[in-house]
């Protein structure tokens, strides 16, 4: 059975037709969705974009994570550095296992040097150009004066990695030019030239939904008929409270995201099928995910936040399908989180896994036998949350950096599944049990989340000598 691992950057789970949203436009997840097991309490571990794809390539939690910054990156976050020297990737245990594997990307932040997010992979592919990716070349200046023009008057965010995103689509000239549909593409094109007799294993990553939210007018225009470019630059990076937008600006901001899942799942489609076609969907297991979702007006905020680990932030849309359709059209409850995605995925493979992978198999849910977590513990730089059935429980579990106002956040699933009030001062001998529940599942973890990176040492080691050279008597 081959696999095909597809994961989506900043995807809300509710912005997904088979989610239950009655408005969006999301006919290939959809389909996608009447194939599979589709698992409703699905949440992230560690958060952002590299901690979760670091959970989910290794099945591994990482949280408590350490702060370790590195020189070659200027995103600077708990937990955001490369894969250990210790782990296991699903790619590498594949090989073990005779397969081939490809990785197709467009998530920079996974490329920067030292990294290593290709590591185990057979082929690679970078589809370079996302967000503030350094690539294209042209004179800021001079964009900068565009970016205005193009604003029409209005204030326009012009820092210097949204002028050199904007440097980097300069060529565009149609939807087929987005990186979604390179990504995609590319993936499809490997996908039609495979002819070998091993199995694969394909890993599609996807920055989009990511911001800048900036689709093809066509795609925003389908949840407002009226914007116009100049309105999609409100989509771009806006701010992260909507008390700095007027109503209308945060309606394009919606309108852009919209927009962007959109075109999203047109693309996922594009490769589902080829898939079809090329008779693959008969034997390979497929996964679709995000790392994480955003906020969207909710609480007045906008984007993801160490301290938004909400259901708007922290839930997943997860779909997993079987080629013998294996649970199809089941919507499974119970907490499963990335961790569980590389041991399930090797299950239905036939394979166990790696030692190291600390996850669960989560299949025995949608067979009905049970199996899901009691809890689940999601991470953002130093804050975290401790999810049950009926509580949220949100604070610092770590020093906050100086001059940070810490905050403190209960929500009560049961009276408000949206989590939008905090009822933490209601309810005191609540978030004190959660947070000694919080308290000691960190401490039982922490022994499990270290390692060590970008080492050059393999084994022992020795000291170089020149014993070896070869000598000759000069004296004849």
């Amino acid at each position: 059975m081959n696999l095909l691992v597809i994961v989506s950057d900043t995807l809300r789970w509710d912005y997904l037709g088979c989610y239950g949203n009655a408005w969006i436009e999301t006919p290939n997840l959809d389909r996608l969705a009447t194939q599979s097991a589709l698992f409703l309490d699905a949440y992230a571990e560690g958060l952002p974009t590299i901690p979760a794809r670091r959970v989910i390539m290794t099945g591994r939690n990482i949280v408590p994570f350490a702060y370790r910054p590195q020189a070659s990156d200027p995103v600077q976050l708990h937990g955001w550095h490369p894969l250990f020297d210790e782990d296991v990737t699903l790619a590498e245990h594949l090989r073990e296992h005779d397969y081939v594997s490809a990785f197709f990307n467009d998530v920079y932040h996974m490329m920067k040097p030292g990294k290593n997010f290709h590591r185990g992979f057979d082929h690679w592919f970078w589809i370079r150009g996302q967000e503030g990716d350094p690539w294209a070349l042209r004179d800021p200046a001079r964009v900068r004066t565009e970016l205005r023009r193009a604003a029409a008057g209005r204030p326009v965010d012009s820092r210097a990695w949204i002028i050199q995103h904007l440097v980097n689509r300069q060529s565009w000239k149609g939807e087929g030019d987005t990186l979604v549909a390179q990504t995609m593409r590319a993936a499809a094109g490997w996908l039609r030239d495979y002819t070998l007799k091993n199995p694969f294993y394909m890993h599609v990553e996807c920055f989009d939904p990511h911001e800048p939210w900036d689709p093809p007018l066509e795609y925003a225009r389908k949840y407002d008929p009226k914007i116009t470019p100049a309105d999609i630059l409100d989509g771009h990076i806006p701010p992260g409270h909507v008390s700095h937008l007027t109503k209308r600006q945060v309606k394009n901001c919606l309108t852009t995201y919209a927009g962007e899942v959109t075109l999203v799942d047109r693309w996922v489609g594009h490769l589902l099928d080829t898939l079809r076609e090329t008779g693959h969907d008969r034997d390979t297991l497929v996964v679709f995910t995000s790392d994480h979702g955003c906020m969207l007006g909710e609480q007045g905020e906008i984007h993801k936040g160490q301290d938004r680990l909400r259901n708007q932030c922290t839930r997943l849309p997860l779909l997993i399908r079987h080629p013998k359709r294996l649970g199809a059209g089941k919507r499974v409850s119970g907490f499963v989180q990335h961790q569980d995605i590389m041991p399930t995925a090797l299950a239905l493979l036939g394979l166990a896994a790696p030692k190291r992978c600390l996850g669960r198999n989560m299949w025995p849910l949608v067979e009905g036998k049970g199996g899901g977590r009691r809890h689940a513990v999601s991470a953002f730089g130093p804050y975290a949350c401790f999810r049950t059935r009926r509580w949220n429980y949100v604070c610092p579990w770590t020093p906050l950096p100086e001059g940070w106002k810490p905050r403190v956040d209960l929500y009560d699933l049961a009276a408000d599944p949206g989590e939008l009030t905090n009822v933490v001062a209601d309810h005191p001998d609540v978030a004190g049990d959660l947070a000694a529940r919080l308290e000691a599942e960190l401490k039982k973890h922490a022994p499990l989340t270290s390692g060590t990176f970008q080492s050059l040492a393999k084994g022992a080691g020795h000291a170089f000598s020149f014993d070896a050279l070869p000598r000759f008597d000069r004296r004849r």
